[in-house]
């Protein structure tokens, strides 16, 4: 069984990072503080030796008794009471020869001076500041030398300080400066125990894993909704907007994070939202050309109003659902024809063979053989999709029962369409147009309607004509519109082209609408077969119909 390892909490990680910072920082001034103090107090005592040593070389008195009989009895006194004076670990006087005339333990008088530091004193008449291990220890010592009346060196006067002494100091100044950083420390683990508490109230009193959990699951849930869903900052500023929401307003994420709503949607309410607070539930507006059902609900932070969630779903695919079930319902009706039409030729042949009309029943059913012959070689020999030939095999028995000729062009030739132009699409195009072109002719001795679809090239090409009345000319600019008809207006009419123009749209294709010189209406249609839903456009050529 695996442990599960809690993870550390937020509080936890920031006083550690604050007190590793505090230590290393506080570890490095205090090791760089210490090296500079050091070397400064070396330097002063150093300087301070030099000094002493060069005013005792001065003084007549020294002068005097280095060259009696007996120096070290005037001079010995009077280098313990400066020593004692200074507080120097010794002041040591010497002859030429390196011969100690004076020193703290009486008991090393006339002994050779210790340090091998006097030469540059003895022989070149220097003074100097040197360091170097002498009887009682490694010291900072000041050299000078003492020069008789004529100029000749008569000695050297050493004053030093103990490297000992020095270190106990800066010991001391060490315990001062580690309680200073020890309270620095304090100081920052409080710090960071407020800073804790302040970001966790910002966070909700989340800890970072719990964050990232729940920005996965945000992330997951966006994505998967098929509603959009877009958010804004107080300002009106745009801070989320999830894949359903791009799709439907056909935008870029560029295009939309942090940009102001009113320039993305001008007039929205957004806004009016962020300022009332009041939620809007199940809204309709009209924008980008679509029918969008909206949610507006205020997010609120301590009562008060800091942003706007937006959800809201494209009415038109709940159309496009609906028109789906309308044309299956037609295609149902349209199967339901076809056996009506192929009862009524079975009885016509039964009542034939009951009159004993052999022949005439022989070459009625020839006639009906080869008319559908040539027209099922059309059909499935040209064309191989069988989502379109579905669709034409419901007109056609639509079209004879309302004994009107739908003819299938000898020139069309489809293979597979492509994927990206679904079943509900073509059913809409195709049904719709093929619709209008029957009514326009149902009325009409001698009336055709002829179907044509091509795929050749990047397109996918279908073309329905009919030798109806057609438009007027002030019609043309009309007949795509919701709602407009050339029927009587009592009938729910006037849909049928506004359909066909906005599955074209969608489809990234072109709808064009022409009136030869023979009057016959021609709608074509032209639809990119690999390219994804986009916009798209009609064309109107001459006096046209729909």
């Amino acid at each position: 069984m695996r442990l599960k390892i809690m993870p550390v909490r937020l509080q936890t990680k920031i006083i550690i990072l604050i007190v590793s910072l505090l230590f290393s920082i506080i570890f490095v001034i205090c090791g760089v503080f210490f090296y500079l103090e050091m070397k400064e107090l070396k330097a002063n005592t150093g300087n301070r030796a030099l000094q002493m040593a060069k005013v005792i070389a001065g003084m007549p008195e020294v002068m005097e008794s280095m060259e009696s009989d007996n120096p070290s009895m005037r001079l010995q006194p009077l280098a313990v009471n400066i020593q004692k004076e200074i507080k120097a670990q010794f002041v040591v006087i010497g002859n030429i020869e390196g011969i100690r005339y004076t020193h703290p333990d009486a008991d090393k008088l006339g002994q050779h001076m210790v340090g091998g530091d006097n030469t540059r004193a003895l022989k070149e008449g220097e003074a100097y500041i040197s360091e170097a291990t002498g009887s009682l220890g490694l010291s900072i010592r000041g050299k000078a030398p003492i020069f008789a009346q004529d100029g000749r060196i008569l000695g050297v006067v050493s004053v030093g300080f103990l490297m000992e002494n020095l270190n106990s100091r800066m010991e001391e100044k060490l315990v001062e400066i580690s309680l200073i950083a020890l309270l620095a420390i304090n100081m920052g683990i409080a710090g960071g125990y407020v800073l804790a508490r302040n970001i966790r109230q910002d966070i909700l009193g989340l800890e970072p894993h719990e964050i990232a959990s729940l920005y996965r699951e945000r992330t997951a849930i966006l994505q998967s909704v098929k509603e959009g869903i877009i958010a804004i900052d107080a300002d009106g500023y745009i801070t989320m907007a999830n894949p359903s929401a791009l799709e439907i307003l056909e935008l870029g994420e560029s295009e939309l994070l942090h940009k102001k709503i009113t320039d993305i949607v001008p007039g929205t309410d957004l806004l009016e939202v962020a300022k009332s607070g009041h939620a809007q539930v199940n809204k309709e507006v009209f924008i980008f050309d679509k029918d969008i059902f909206v949610n507006r609900i205020p997010i609120l932070e301590r009562g008060k109003v800091v942003g706007v969630v937006s959800s809201f779903r494209d009415k038109t695919e709940m159309k496009k659902l609906l028109n789906t079930l309308t044309e299956v319902k037609k295609y149902s009706e349209e199967l339901r024809a076809q056996t009506h039409e192929f009862t009524n030729k079975l009885y016509v042949i039964s009542g034939m063979l009951e009159l004993g009309k052999f022949n005439e029943a022989l070459d009625w059913i020839q006639k009906e053989y080869k008319i559908n012959q040539e027209r099922n070689d059309i059909l499935f020999d040209r064309i191989k999709d069988e989502r379109l030939q579905a669709i034409l095999l419901g007109k056609l028995a639509v079209a004879s029962e309302k004994k009107v000729l739908l003819q299938l062009d000898e020139g069309s030739s489809v293979n597979m369409i492509p994927t990206n132009i679904e079943f509900s699409s073509l059913v809409a195009i195709i049904g719709n147009l093929l619709e209008n072109a029957l009514e326009a002719v149902e009325q009409k001795e001698g009336g055709v309607v002829s179907f044509f679809a091509v795929d050749y090239g990047n397109d996918l090409i279908l073309e329905v004509s009919d030798n109806g009345p057609g438009f007027q000319g002030e019609e043309i600019d009309r007949i795509f519109m919701k709602g407009y008809s050339t029927k009587q207006v009592d009938q729910q009419r006037g849909y049928g082209l506004s359909i066909v123009k906005k599955e074209v749209n969608q489809l990234g294709g072109t709808v064009e609408v022409q009136r030869t010189s023979d009057n016959t209406t021609v709608f074509t249609v032209y639809l990119p077969k690999n390219q994804s839903y986009g916009g798209g456009r009609y064309d109107k050529c001459s006096d046209s119909r729909g």
